[in-house]
């Protein structure tokens, strides 16, 4: 994990019991992790009852002073959470703790963007959140379907975590094997028979276990980019005339041209062929006026042929009589030619027009019209609804947002959005036919209110609250048991633990009630990761890879292959509790306890591919199973997983050789 020999990787300090500094402590624990607490006085009201006993050495005192920070152990600590009211003293504290332990990873509670920002340059592994902003995405998850777990975003994709219940109505039930669920962009995180909890730990399904109504099923799941462009990386010079003549092929270009004329719109298709046209009589006509008139120079001639292209007809022939003589059908090209382009000039002040009203249009666009059913209503654009807004647009969710305050235009400008008195506007959002209403401004008193009055025009669809007082939200829970009433603090907390834990630690959500970490590894060569199959990985440690990238291609694999072995360089990215993370960092892997015996092989060409797919799938080497493959029938001598073991049978019987775990 890269942390100083002196330092306990499992121990973290707290600054400032408040609300914020309390669910830290909880989250922390949860964790598993030792936590040492600065507060300033006793007389603090505890939020959590239990809290005194969480923590492992309580220290009475100002976090800013240098002897408190020692006596809490800061020394030691692997990451200081400072989060007192106060963001002076918070940021005092910081410098405090960093003079102390250079090696410390520092999260603060601030609000000051372009500080913050200084600060971390200056005082390097430091992290500065405003909590009250934080749990934005975890309104956006309830406005979701009660099947949604989390989502988050990685290279450009679009993760989701679901929990699924099984009906007689889903495409999996009755027909599909556990196993088939897995697919390049799926994998099954947990599963459950009916009237059952789902395991904790991953990987505790059955490859071959029939899907049947009732079942429960997590899984994550990777969406198309959310923007693809691909950026090739540049050629070597030596590589460049080859490019150019390869691109320079007739095939090539037609086929460039002809990819450009179905791309394009019908509009840039007339202008194109009437370009085309006019550039074809400029060229006639200054050759006819050249033939015609041999006296004409090149120059005299190009531009006659000009002035007729741009509609100049009456400066050469706009007299009573012809100020030369001109054969009749070289007249009547002129006549033609000046009406063409006379046409086609037409044509672009049309399109020019047209492209400088779209362009004005377009600073006085009009919002997009309110959903009339099955969408979200979001009441309150401060900071945090506007980010729940982002969030929810990014999830192509149907919105309409309700603010008291005028916003700036510019501001979620494709949002459909209702202005003023919230109370009026309610009857002009199509309540009554939404999925979800979401309470989200400052004042949680007024969130309670408008709450009330939007369960009574709709009771059924999803309410939730936004509040900031723990002892509020208790209350507000039981007096409506039918909303979710999410606090700021408690959400906010474990954003703040995350980042305690490292940048290695990308995102957070809860699955089964337990914290789920999206963790990121970069591979080392003394590190416990290095030279394993990703199988092994997965199952040895109870981990779930979603994310490899090879430290010699660069390109991401989403779901990536068992088969994959990790090199120095590869980064690669995990589903994993704590616990799972403290296997891998003490390199506990679970052994492998499963063996597979090979029957026969139907032929010598399937006795030779079940070889290549013995050693992809299992890790021995080729040598082993050429000589397995020879001695048949024969027990691969090659411990492995569960998961490893039935994919080799069926990879193998693919292959047209029979095999059986034993």
């Amino acid at each position: 994990m890269g942390q100083n020999a002196t330092i306990n990787a499992n121990f973290f300090l707290v600054c400032g019991l408040g609300n914020l500094g309390q669910y830290c402590v909880s989250v922390l624990k949860e964790f598993g992790a030792k936590v040492n607490a600065i507060e300033i006085t006793t007389n603090q009201r505890w939020e959590i009852p239990d809290l005194p006993d969480l923590v492992d050495d309580f220290i009475i005192g100002d976090c800013r002073q240098p002897k408190i920070l020692e006596q809490a152990g800061i020394k030691n600590c692997r990451a200081i959470l400072i989060v007192t009211s106060n963001e002076r003293v918070n940021i005092a504290a910081a410098f405090a703790a960093r003079s102390l332990n250079p090696q410390i990873r520092l999260v603060i509670r601030s609000a000051q963007e372009n500080l913050n920002e200084l600060l971390s340059h200056n005082l390097g592994n430091f992290v500065a959140f405003e909590a009250t902003q934080l749990p934005a995405k975890s309104f956006a998850l309830a406005a979701l379907s009660s099947e949604t777990r989390s989502f988050f975003t990685l290279e450009n994709h679009l993760l989701r975590v679901f929990r699924t219940q099984i009906d007689a109505s889903h495409p999996w039930a009755k027909h599909s094997l556990l196993s088939e669920i897995n697919t390049a962009h799926r994998r099954i995180l947990a599963h459950a028979k009916a009237g059952n909890l789902l395991p904790q730990a991953f990987h505790k399904w059955e490859p071959n276990t029939q899907v049947l109504p009732g079942d429960t099923v997590a899984y994550i799941e990777v969406n198309d980019p959310l923007a693809t462009r691909s950026i090739q990386p540049a050629s070597s010079r030596q590589q460049f005339l080859p490019t150019i003549m390869t691109a320079m092929k007739w095939q090539n270009i037609h086929n460039a041209l002809l990819q450009f004329w179905e791309e394009s719109s019908q509009i840039r298709r007339v202008v194109l062929v009437g370009g085309m046209f006019m550039v074809s009589l400029f060229l006639c006509g200054t050759l006819l006026y050249k033939l015609q008139y041999p006296q004409l120079s090149f120059q005299d001639a190009l531009n006659v042929s000009l002035v007729l292209s741009i509609g100049g007809y009456d400066n050469l022939f706009g007299q009573l009589q012809l100020p030369f003589k001109i054969p009749w059908w070289l007249h009547l090209f002129s006549i033609s030619q000046t009406v063409a382009g006379t046409v086609f000039v037409g044509i672009l002040y049309a399109v020019m027009t047209e492209r400088v009203l779209a362009a004005k249009f377009q600073f006085s666009q009009r919002r997009l019209p309110i959903p009339k059913a099955d969408h979200v209503v979001l009441i309150g654009l401060g900071r945090v609804g506007q980010r729940v807004a982002q969030l929810l647009q990014e999830l192509k969710q149907p919105l309409v947002g309700v603010t008291a305050n005028e916003i700036d235009p510019g501001t979620l400008s494709t949002l459909p959005l209702i202005q003023g008195n919230i109370k009026n506007a309610l009857s002009k959002v199509n309540l009554n036919t939404a999925k979800s209403v979401l309470v989200v401004t400052d004042d949680e008193v007024a969130n309670l209110e408008i709450a009330l009055m939007t369960h009574a025009s709709n009771p059924t669809a999803n309410l939730v609250i936004r509040t900031l007082d723990p002892g509020f939200s208790e209350n507000v829970a039981k007096l409506l048991p039918y909303a979710r009433v999410l606090g700021v603090y408690a959400l906010a907390a474990e954003a703040f633990v995350a980042a305690a834990f490292g940048e290695n630690v990308l995102n957070l959500f809860r699955l089964n009630n337990q914290t789920t970490l999206v963790t990121e590894y970069q591979i080392e060569t003394n590190d416990t990761l290095n030279g394993k199959l990703l199988g092994e990985i997965a199952y040895g440690y109870g981990i779930v890879p979603i994310l490899h990238v090879k430290a010699t291609q660069q390109i991401p694999k989403f779901m990536p292959s068992d088969d994959i072995r990790l090199a120095v360089g590869d980064r690669l990215i995990v589903l994993a509790t704590i616990a799972g993370l403290q296997r891998v960092e003490r390199g506990s892997l679970a052994p492998p306890q499963l063996l597979v015996r090979v029957e026969s092989a139907f032929s010598p060409e399937a006795a030779f591919e079940g070889a290549a797919v013995m050693a992809r799938v299992s890790g021995c080497d080729m040598q082993t199973a050429r000589t397995l493959m020879k001695q048949l029938p024969a027990t691969l001598q090659y411990p492995l997983y569960k998961h490893q073991a039935h994919r080799l049978v069926s990879e193998l019987g693919k292959s047209q050789v029979l095999a059986h775990i034993v």
